[in-house]
């Protein structure tokens, strides 16, 4: 059971659609990326705290990711040479999902990454990856990403690269609950930041930008020093049992992902969040951090 109270906005909220007050919103599809790198105290993450004044999940620190565009499903790139590791067909059964969309996924994993963070999961090859993408000519091409006015087949074709879904690994899924007035059907991945690249403060929904052991981001959560919605603490707490970044993605070359979705549910005087079954050992033996 997740152990961070909800707000009374929230119970609010769930109470009006579970009296049938209110209709759920339909979810959009996403991807969200863990980037992890070692460090002394364990696996860490790049976390973005998103501007205050965004409608969803405003101040709260998350991953790198959004939702899935029209053009990440596009079924040229394999025929145009431009995609390396598992086909869309395997990424299908490892995410649960039908070809397309888990091509599309991928697509938005990778995408998301780079618009949010300046790190691309791409190489000449499908033996190696861009050491470097600070330059003006590769900032100008994140922003074209951005704004939608490129696309990431046309951006890979004119870099002469290969989308490295090798570099990706499948953790879980998440679907907003139905009380939440804008819903996200977010896949979840983790992925180590490539040698050479660094990330770059250059998202425009972010406030700041930080790495931070995942452990050490659970505790400053649990402590109200920092927000995060539940899935991003959670992720962070079940990455954290892992040693390094290498134990992670070798996890996440075996996990499958089945969608969750969250019901509020009382634990004791306080109203939390339901958690997915697979967790509930992690969480009877986790011990929150009061503050």
């Amino acid at each position: 059971m997740q152990r961070l109270p909800l707000p009374d906005r929230l119970i609010e909220q769930a109470r009006s659609y579970a009296s049938g007050e209110a209709t759920p919103a339909e979810p959009r599809n996403a991807a969200t990326v863990v980037l992890l790198r070692d460090s002394a105290a364990g696996p860490e993450a790049y976390l973005l705290v998103r501007q205050s004044s965004m409608a969803f999940a405003g101040g709260m620190c998350v991953f790198p990711g959004g939702g899935v565009d029209p053009r990440d499903f596009d079924d040229e790139l394999e025929d145009r040479g431009l995609w390396a590791g598992p086909t869309p067909a395997a990424w299908a059964e490892r995410l649960g999902c039908d070809e397309a969309m888990a091509r599309a996924l991928v697509c938005a994993a990778v995408r998301e990454t780079f618009e949010e963070s300046g790190v691309l999961l791409a190489g000449p090859d499908d033996s190696s990856v861009v050491a470097d993408t600070t330059g003006d000519d590769w900032e100008a091409q994140r922003v074209a990403l951005e704004s939608r006015e490129l696309s990431l087949t046309a951006f890979l074709e004119d870099r002469g690269l290969v989308l490295r879904s090798d570099l990706l690994g499948a953790w879980a899924g998440w679907l907003t609950p139905v009380f939440e007035p804008r819903r996200f059907r977010t896949w979840f991945f983790v992925a180590r930041l490539p040698e050479g690249q660094v990330t770059r403060d250059v998202s425009t929904e972010a406030s700041s930008v930080t790495w931070r052991p995942v452990l050490d981001a659970v505790r400053a959560a649990e402590g109200q020093e920092i927000m995060m919605m539940p899935p991003t603490w959670l992720t962070c707490l079940d990455v954290g049992q892992y040693d390094d970044v290498d134990a992670v993605l070798a996890e996440g070359s075996g996990r499958t992902v089945e969608m969750f979705t969250p019901e509020v549910v009382a634990d004791g005087e306080e109203f939390v969040l339901s958690s997915p079954p697979q967790y509930a050992d992690l969480l009877a033996s986790h011990e929150p951090h009061a503050g």
